[in-house]
């Protein structure tokens, strides 16, 4: 996906961008472990080979792969992406940075405290600044970088080109404190989340004017303050070179030079081999070559079981030596080229494995989640029974294995839409939408008027709220539709809230009961599926390669940086606005959470009436129809090479549905369009992308669960919120959140908000993803980082000639 010229104004956007689904490799096992309780729930811990820093080397360079050179080096315009996250964050500040558990963490090399010290009249929160931070051109850093920095993003200048101005827009006022060293900033509203702020913090310099803002900082940065500072950027050579920061005033920076150098996926292998780079996500074909070439270099040099001819039997090996010795010399001669292309192949692949035994596989689990979404605007899916239906056909255990276990990492289905296993707040509230349960599943469709004899019937009126209109149904009759369900929802508000909130507090002890009924249920993984799962696409993301068990297509993505602090749009978000903007269906009635049968015990909604009758198994005889239509969804995936494992995933849950009834007709589309004309568009029923972790919920969260308006020329504003699914008390429960100032309290509010979303059933978390990094085995302190934030200034070798030619370090 090309990138072209930022539009002007303001986009509220403040979470980018999805990833699809999934990978496997066998390797090594990782040990690690979680649970659904916020109190003892642990996630994978980071894989970084870490080292004190007096066992790293002064010196030398590393070469860190990226999957294209940055398109701006301002981390908040719209086209910024994982190069530009990765590059500012050993250029410039952040204040809070995350740490392993996922949680921010004061960063002393820029404050020396920042709290809130006033809460009434007004929240105000005092930052004192490290005495030693300056800019690289000795400035102090101030007061001024903070107002200019604000002034910026607060959204109230449409010439400043930015993506996101979320939690800017409350500050009301920006003061010097007692001294320079001190900023003390003054919010209109409360803000819980006013951590997230200021990070990456820009210098006057560049977010002081529009033009410098927009264009200055796009392709160099003059002034820094991190342990590094710009040196180059060569778009020619494909890379953007930093070097020490002299003025840097806290712990020296390990390496002398860090590369970052522009590798495509596909390339990650031979680059590894030939010494281009020294850390580089990878893809299953790439770790699993990695594991080999160890397992290999310990074998005595006995001859390679894989790689080219390792296939070829002895029987073909005598007949293609006696063609090419042979009396037919046409024969001969083709054959002795084949053999001669088979050597030199075979030489290669032999001299890159030897290459590859310097490198190790560092892995944990990325810091986003896999989800399945159901578009809830239209179609069957637009009745919320339909829905919970599809979540409650799913054997989310199954799926977790099916991509985690063959990694040796816990493979347990995520419980949470909001936060992962080892953050603070974590807790399982999938019990608001129940276990996997094929009988249930049925009933619910049943309920819903789906039945194995519905699709021979004559099509009848729809009742409202039982199934909108799908795309090319006129228009009056959607509206129709809207207007009843909206007041008859309007009527249950009062009753509905209260009976959910109440169901919210029972299922805290509730879903424990849930959580063990699904843990005996656990499936083991189809090993043979697993082998297929080779990569992990991420929608708009360009950072995360090719596949590391994971893959994404570097041409159809832009990168989003786990930490909130780092958050960018890609310019398929922006686009999405327009995108949607010509369609005036009514999604957001359908997405309504409704109680429909509180004896079954369950979250309201979640299990169909009692007395209702599954229908026989929908897999001996046949679809489940209504009104002369069979029940079937468009499930929409990437085709592309690198897509690989999300196929997979995706034809276990067409498997899974099929059980129940309903059919699916997957699509594979280019990957370059997947997101842009299919998820962004709502041009779907099922599809799989992944979200970043977070932080921030409350902020990060909201535009991707809230409800969808209408806008004021009739269209319909999605925000992030692909699956149209969204309800009023959702958007209560955030809006709350966000401006609690007692921590605890904001992350019951979130629980209550997680358990809602699973209720409304738009989005079906499955399980957090891989993360996969080949890293040059003497390198310390680097590969998968998990949730935390890198220390660059902590990189190093271990061992000072690791850092030679290439030549050298194939030896």
């Amino acid at each position: 996906m090309s990138h072209v010229g930022v539009p002007r104004g303001t986009v509220r956007k403040r979470r980018s961008l999805a990833l699809l689904t999934a990978g496997v490799l066998t390797i090594p096992a990782l040990a690690g472990c979680s649970s659904d309780s916020e109190e003892t729930s642990r996630g994978v811990p980071q894989d970084i080979a870490p080292a004190a820093r007096d066992r790293v080397a002064d010196g030398s360079t590393v070469n860190w792969a990226v999957d294209a050179m940055p398109t701006t080096l301002n981390a908040f315009q719209a086209d910024a992406d994982s190069a530009t996250t990765r590059i500012t964050g050993a250029l410039l500040p952040t204040l809070f940075p995350m740490d392993a558990t996922g949680q921010p963490k004061l960063n002393p090399d820029y404050l020396e405290s920042a709290k809130i010290i006033e809460r009434e009249p007004k929240q105000v929160v005092l930052y004192k600044l490290n005495q030693q931070a300056v800019w690289s051109d000795g400035r102090e850093i101030g007061a001024p970088d903070f107002v200019a920095q604000w002034r910026a993003l607060s959204g109230k200048d449409s010439a400043f080109w930015t993506a996101r101005n979320s939690g800017y827009e409350r500050i009301q006022k920006i003061e010097r404190g007692a001294d320079d060293l001190q900023v003390r900033v003054t919010f209109a509203k409360p803000y819980a989340d006013w951590r997230s702020l200021f990070s990456p913090l820009y210098p006057k310099e560049v977010t002081g004017s529009p033009d410098t803002f927009n264009d200055g900082a796009r392709t160099t940065l003059k002034n820094t303050a991190g342990p590094f500072q710009l040196k180059s950027v060569s778009k020619a050579k494909g890379t953007v070179t930093l070097t020490r920061n002299p003025r840097w005033w806290g712990d020296k920076a390990k390496l002398d030079t860090l590369v970052f150098r522009a590798v495509a996926p596909k390339d990650r292998t031979k680059a590894l081999a030939d010494g281009t780079v020294h850390v580089a996500d990878v893809d299953s074909t790439t770790a699993n070559r990695i594991a080999l070439a160890l397992r290999d270099g310990n074998n005595g040099g006995q001859p390679l079981t894989h790689g080219p001819g390792a296939d070829l039997t002895p029987a073909a090996a005598l007949r293609s030596w006696a063609l090419a010795n042979g009396s037919d010399e046409e024969q001969a001669e083709i054959a002795q080229a084949a053999r001669e292309k088979t050597r030199k192949a075979v030489a290669a692949y032999g001299a890159e494995q030897k290459a590859l035994r310097s490198y190790a596989v560092r892995k944990s689990l990325e810091p986003a989640y896999t989800q399945l979404a159901l578009n809830g605007e239209s179609g069957p899916l637009a009745d919320d029974r339909v829905r919970r239906a599809v979540a409650r056909a799913l054997d989310r255990q199954e799926l977790a294995e099916t991509v985690l276990k063959p990694l040796g990492l816990p493979a347990k289905p995520l419980g949470s839409h909001l936060a992962l296993a080892g953050q603070p707040g974590y807790k399982d509230g999938s019990g608001a939408l129940g276990d996997q349960n094929t009988e249930e599943a049925q009933a619910l469709l049943a309920d819903a008027g789906w039945t194995r004899g519905g699709a021979a019937e004559k099509p009848k009126d729809t009742k409202a709220g039982s199934e909108a209109e799908k795309k090319g149904d006129k228009e009056d009759e959607e509206k129709k539709g809207t207007d009843k369900a909206e007041d008859k929802d309007e009527k249950k508000t009062d009753k509905t809230d209260a009976d959910a909130d109440k169901k919210t507090e029972e299922k805290a002890g509730g879903a424990d009961k849930e959580e063990k009924k699904s843990d005996q249920a656990a499936i083991g993984s189809n090993d043979s599926a697993a082998s297929r799962a080779e990569g992990l696409y991420i929608v708009g993301q360009d950072n995360k390669p090719g596949a590391r068990p994971v893959q994404a297509p570097a041409a159809s993505s832009a990168v989003l940086a786990p930490s909130r602090t780092a958050a960018v749009q890609s310019l398929a978000l922006l686009r999405q606005a327009s995108a949607v903007s010509g369609d005036t269906s009514a999604a957001d009635t359908a997405a309504k959470v409704t109680a429909q049968d509180k004896q079954s015990g369950g979250a309201p909604g979640a299990y169909a009436p009692m007395g209702t009758a599954a229908p026989a198994p929908a897999s001996v005889n046949g679809p489940l129809g209504k009104d002369g239509k069979t029940l079937t969804l468009r499930f929409v995936l990437p085709s592309g090479p690198g897509s690989q494992s999300l196929r997979g995933v995706g034809e276990r849950i067409a498997t899974m549905l099929e059980k129940i009834g309903i059919g699916t007709e997957i699509t594979k589309v280019p990957d370059e369009s997947y997101f842009k004309d299919h998820i962004a568009s709502g041009d779907y029923d099922l599809a799989l992308y992944s979200w970043p972790a977070t932080a921030y919920p409350a902020t990060d969260g909201r535009p991707i669960y809230a409800k969808p308006e209408p806008a004021t020329d009739g269209s319909l504003l999605v925000e992030q919120n692909y699956t149209r699914v969204g309800t009023d008390h959702i958007d209560q429960l955030f809006d709350q959140a966000v401006a609690e100032l007692d921590e605890k309290a904001a992350r019951e509010l979130m629980k209550q908000a997680d358990a809602r979303i699973w209720a409304a059933a738009g989005s079906i978390p499955l399980f957090q993803r891989p993360q996969l990094v080949a890293v040059d085995k003497k390198l310390a302190n680097v590969g998968a980082f998990g949730f935390a934030a890198p220390r660059y200034q902590d990189i190093g070798f271990t061992d000072r000639q690791a850092a030679g030619s290439p030549a050298d370090r194939k030896k």
